[in-house]
């Protein structure tokens, strides 16, 4: 799933935008993220840009010289923007950033002089519990671990970490792309430190982003409502209230939306859809048997038949 959801929320913004005028300083310097994908080779493009010291990881030199692309590429456009007329000075905005960077395949050691070590893995929560166990016997006591997830609970991830870890332990739920989306949902658990809690704000500042802290709770702010919202709209379709033409229509125009709800699950994913109201309505915390979550026959539908949105070509509309 990987925050597909989230990378949506840009689509619905209004209001005032956030000032990153004034940075905030933090005594955090030296970044880990583990998985070299989108979201984690986003979260080191903008830390190494800030001029943290980051380490990207993955599993293979592959994986990371895939990351290593998405950054270069991210950069160079950046640059052509930054300097237009001056090819020497794209070159070396792009070569310095580049240079904040290393790469490992060694998560252990990756981490052992981290101040932060952020998880952007696959939303899978056993693989993030058997991967924290693992970097907790390495990385500093002092560190603060993280984890990217969009959907699982952050205090469920670290439930094999012992007590002084999970004081230490928060999520840091970015958006997708990362070095344009200026959210981070900074999600506390019940255990987690206050001093932590202010280190993860203070940090999310100094990379110019803008932080929002939340509980722990499924779906945390930003996908919690977004998921009724567009499971509504489908039942709208079903009890043939109106056309999904007409109901994307009526948001566009009425509520001053970019993309109508139907639109937005296209570009979303309809199996990505599934899979997060399926899970809350089963087994979320304070969500279980919710009606707001409970299954959509039609939604259910599209997704056996493989229209998934734009990804497949179809899903309630044709690409």
């Amino acid at each position: 799933m990987y925050s597909a959801l989230s990378k949506s929320s840009q689509l619905l913004a209004r209001g005032p935008a956030f000032s990153t005028s004034t940075m905030v300083q933090s005594p955090i310097s030296r970044i880990t993220v583990i998985g070299g994908g989108q979201m984690g080779s986003g979260i080191a493009q903008v830390a190494a840009t800030h001029k943290h010291e980051v380490t990207l990881v993955d599993v293979n030199q592959e994986a990371l010289d895939r990351g290593k692309s998405y950054m270069a590429k991210s950069l160079k456009r950046v640059a052509k923007k930054k300097f237009a007329e001056d090819e020497a000075a794209q070159s070396r905005f792009v070569d310095e950033i580049m240079g904040r960077v290393s790469l490992s395949t060694k998560p252990q050691e990756a981490v052992s002089r981290a101040d932060l070590v952020i998880e952007a893995i696959v939303e899978n929560i056993k693989v993030k519990q058997d991967l924290f166990a693992q970097l907790s016997k390495a990385a500093p006591q002092e560190a603060i671990l993280a984890s990217n997830t969009s959907s699982l609970p952050i205090g469920k991830i670290a439930e094999l970490l012992d007590e002084q870890r999970k004081q230490r332990f928060i999520g840091l739920h970015f958006f997708n792309p990362v070095p344009q989306m200026k959210l981070v949902e900074v999600v506390r658990t019940k255990e987690v430190e206050q001093d932590v809690v202010d280190s993860a704000v203070a940090w999310v500042k100094a990379i110019g982003k803008a932080p929002a802290v939340c509980k722990d709770t499924p779906g945390f702010i930003v996908n919690r409502l977004l998921l009724p919202y567009m499971m509504e709209s489908i039942r709208l379709l079903e009890r043939d209230v109106a056309s999904a033409q007409d109901i994307d229509t009526a948001m566009k125009l009425g509520a001053g939306y970019p993309m109508g709800p139907f639109e937005l699950c296209d570009y979303v994913g309809l199996d990505t859809i599934k899979f997060i109201v399926d899970g809350w309505h089963k087994d979320g915390e304070g969500l279980k048997g919710n009606p707001l979550f409970t299954s959509s026959k039609k939604l259910d539908e599209l997704v056996k038949q493989g229209r998934l949105g734009v990804k497949s070509g179809r899903g309630f509309y044709d690409y």
